[in-house]
């Protein structure tokens, strides 16, 4: 099993940038606990944090027979980019979307993801709980689908 995990703009900043909505939790501190999960399930993470909406195309193109499944964050590109929307909708890999923050209980223009419609689930407003919860299921999708569940 194959996860890329995709962090998206300013994401760098956790731990320092709008504490009271992101939390304290560094981004190392969330991809630490990630590659843990990952270890105990036999899974195996690759990890690109990105404020370029070009570079995260680029990212998830690429993962094309090379990852069985993607996390991402995309942060403000939740709602507005088209084209990470149309990459994740082209490779056709199981993509899970989080969010620290409850995006649906934030500003008016966050309670629109361009990215929920095209990934198999979407983990939101649980801090940096939200990327274990996410991986998790990922990691059960991937681990029921090689079972040959739906």
């Amino acid at each position: 099993m194959k996860i890329l995990v995709i962090h998206g703009p300013n994401l760098q900043l956790l731990g320092v940038r709008e504490r009271d909505v992101y939390g304290e939790v560094s981004l190392e501190e969330i991809n630490a606990t990630l590659r843990g999960i990952a270890a105990g399930e036999g899974a195996e993470i690759e990890i690109l944090q990105s404020n370029h909406e070009g570079e995260i195309v680029d990212a998830i193109g690429g993962a094309l027979g090379r990852f069985d499944a993607i996390l991402i964050n995309p942060a403000a590109y939740t709602h507005t980019s088209v084209a990470i929307r149309d990459a994740i909708l082209s490779v056709k890999i199981p993509t899970v979307e989080v969010h620290l923050s409850n995006i649906y209980a934030r500003e008016e223009f966050r309670h629109t993801s361009l990215i929920a419609p095209v990934a198999v689930g979407q983990v939101t407003g649980f801090g940096s709980q939200s990327y274990s919860l996410g991986l998790g299921a990922l990691i059960a999708l991937l681990k029921g689908r090689a079972h040959g569940e739906k």
